[in-house]
């Protein structure tokens, strides 16, 4: 891994990451039509960190206030509606124990076919088109109820999947439970906060153990600012974006995308 390949990846992940069009089918098929080695565990740190970055700095001011909120108690004041910050971390909890057992045996199945990574991305992707279409599209993130949150927490675990994305994949599933497009995009964001950080602290745990690799120190730090720039200003184009236009722009791109790697795969040209 040099710098210039740090630096690409970087901007992939920063974008693909918090836009609903897959992170995952990005970062393995880009790599696959470059000629490029496989990122590895450095850069995969890499690449967590930075997303959390950009997520914990846009969201700063609502992710200490949640913080806040969940020390000071499980309730609301009313006795009965449980307090967002703790809706956001049961809701975590599904994929985060899914993922935990079923990541390694889904990533072995999945991970080195192009074709299964682009049919979930097209599969996935006009399913998010629907829910926009037909979702109710009438709350915001104070009338999650617990049941609510855990439809949304539990759609994240088809996140493991490449190709679905977990921003869209959960987008489509707060759609679908009648959260507007700007709170939608809102509750994945927060939501994905624990989900990212533990990811990062995850496997930062593994790399602390085995050490940075030589040479991949510099292109690690060059990883996580670029992903963490770009991810921040995609966070802040997505939900001014979705307060005036619909997601069909995204669920096109996915289709489309697909459309040519599946040709693509046809032909030959690509393996």
């Amino acid at each position: 891994m040099n710098i210039m390949h740090a630096v690409i990846l970087g901007i992939v992940q920063g974008a693909t990451e918090v836009l609903p069009i897959s992170s995952s089918a990005h970062l393995l098929l880009i790599p696959r039509f470059l000629g490029w080695p496989e990122s590895g565990l450095t850069f995969d740190v890499a690449l967590h960190f930075g997303t959390f970055l950009a997520l914990f700095v846009y969201f700063r001011r609502e992710a200490v206030q949640l913080v806040r909120e969940g020390v000071s108690g499980f309730w609301q004041q009313d006795g009965k509606t449980l307090r967002l910050s703790w809706l956001l971390v049961l809701a975590s909890v599904p994929a985060a124990l899914v993922g935990k057992t079923l990541e390694q045996p889904i990533e072995d199945v999945f991970r080195s076919s192009p074709f299964w990574i682009v049919v979930f991305m097209i599969v996935f992707g006009l399913l998010l088109g629907l829910a926009d279409r037909y979702g109710s599209q009438g709350h915001g993130v104070e009338n999650v109820t617990l049941k609510m949150a855990m439809i949304i927490g539990c759609s994240q675990c088809l996140a493991l999947l490449p190709g679905v994305s977990r921003s869209g994949i959960t987008i489509t599933a707060a759609l679908l439970v009648g959260l507007s497009r700007v709170e939608a995009a809102r509750f994945s964001f927060l939501m994905s906060l624990p989900i990212v950080f533990g990811a990062a602290l995850l496997k930062g745990r593994h790399l602390l153990k085995h050490g940075i690799p030589a040479g991949e120190g510099l292109p690690m730090l060059a990883g996580v600012a670029v992903s963490a720039v770009v991810g921040y200003l995609c966070v802040a184009f997505l939900l001014r974006f979705v307060q005036g236009r619909t997601l069909w722009t995204f669920v096109w791109y996915r289709v489309a995308l697909g459309g040519m790697v599946l040709v693509l795969l046809g032909t030959g040209i690509l393996q």
